[in-house]
């Protein structure tokens, strides 16, 4: 296509449609913008309109790794629906790396692993979107994913974007490996607007592992970027990648979220009480809530904290502001952030090795000083009692928290 050269009303133009574009984001334009002045918006923004709460669902990797085929994809897909977890907003299924065989065809195109994926694509396409789910796929903006079992998209971004609508995926998550030392700044935008043209709306997850920052210029190419590395089973693991996240709260927004990656709750390595601080610090960090085990076999310890509905209504408030550390003491921490209706989420965390006791301050948090203030315990599914004022305090044992939404009565 010819390159026109753009004049000073045209300039006008996409810096009106830009302010437009802000301003309906936070509701400040009513549905009297034109259609031709939308199209004009959703042309030079990503603006998909996908991610305006974080993504809920289920991913492969942290569980089979490599060992996946389209029997378990089906089969997640089922427990998705027979548990209930779909009606709580899992409906995501993400099949991770290993999917393809190794070469390309003769035009270029990926091909399914025949062993694993006999049916191919889009035939596991149609399954998932029978059961009211949607089908999530991996690539890499590099020659080859991380397994190196199946090539990269790098080269071949505009016909890979394309294969993935034809197939009828919902969710790329686009890896970071074997990219030849090039900047993911220049390698991610290619697929943004390949993704664009592809005709499809495919929430896009930036895999970038937070190499070059991507929290400072994912919002403008995908809906959610990783900010920090893999995370492992453990509890270090776990909570250095939540203080690694929330370095970056205040970039999140609806439409685009920081990513500490996938959850581990129900894979072993932690107990109950770790598991509940994980999901807690997702939750209310306005992470994606992608389950890494396997749904299949949930234990019912596991399956009461995915499941608990009071905790995820924090992570897809649709105010959609990411909780910060607004306190933090040696082991003790405050965590909390703005809900909507006037309400906020507020986690307390004991990361030492000793029961200790912890007060929170209405003026760490951000609710007036004086205010009287009713406090709904999220994991006893209660409402305390006592009414506070000033502040809130709370005696945890090692490696637990105490998840709140505070309200003021007064």
């Amino acid at each position: 296509m010819e390159r026109r050269k753009v004049d000073d009303t045209s300039l006008v133009k996409l810096m009106m449609c830009f302010l437009l574009s802000s301003l309906m984001l936070m509701g400040a334009v009513s549905s009297s913008v034109s259609d031709k002045e939308q199209q004009l918006i959703r042309r030079n923004l990503l603006a998909n309109g996908l991610g305006l709460t974080p993504p809920m669902g289920w991913n492969s990797w942290n569980h089979f790794y490599c060992n996946i085929n389209e029997k378990v994809i089906k089969e997640t897909a089922d427990a998705l629906v027979s548990t209930g977890l779909s009606k709580l907003g899992y409906t995501y299924v993400n099949i991770d790396d290993c999917w393809a065989e190794i070469a390309r065809d003769t035009k270029g195109y990926l091909v399914p692993k025949n062993s694993t994926f006999p049916s191919g694509i889009k035939a596991l396409a149609d399954y998932v979107h029978s059961k009211g789910l949607k089908l999530g796929i991996y690539s890499d903006a590099g020659y080859f994913t991380c397994s190196k079992t199946m090539p990269g998209s790098l080269g071949h971004e505009e016909q890979d974007a394309r294969t993935f609508a034809s197939w009828g995926i919902d969710y790329l998550k686009y890896d970071n490996c074997f990219n030849g030392g090039s900047r993911p700044t220049v390698r991610y935008p290619v697929m943004s607007r390949a993704l664009m043209k592809a005709g499809r709306p495919i929430f896009f997850s930036l895999c970038e592992w937070g190499d070059l920052h991507p929290a400072l210029w994912g919002f403008k190419l995908g809906n959610s970027w990783r900010t920090t590395n893999d995370i492992a089973d453990t509890w270090d693991s776990m909570m250095s990648r939540a203080d690694m996240n929330e370095v970056y709260a205040e970039h999140a927004r609806p439409g685009g979220w920081n990513d500490p990656d996938m959850l581990e709750v129900g894979n072993g390595g932690m107990t109950t009480d770790e598991y509940i601080v994980h999901f807690s610090i997702w939750a209310i960090s306005k992470a994606p809530l992608l389950l890494g085990c396997d749904v299949r076999n949930m234990t019912k310890e596991t399956m009461e904290i995915v499941a608990n509905k009071e905790v995820i209504a924090i992570n897809q408030d649709p105010l959609g502001v990411q909780a910060k550390k607004v306190r933090s003491e040696g082991d003790q921490e405050i965590w909390a952030g703005p809900l909507s209706g006037y309400r906020f989420a507020l986690l307390l965390v004991n990361r030492g090795p000793r029961k200790y006791t912890t007060t929170a301050y209405w003026d760490d948090i951000g609710i007036p000083p004086k205010s009287i203030v009713e406090a709904r315990d999220l994991w006893e599914h209660k409402t305390l009692k006592t009414r506070f004022t000033g502040n809130i305090t709370a005696t945890m044992g090692s490696h637990t928290c105490k998840l709140y939404v505070l309200k003021s009565v007064s």
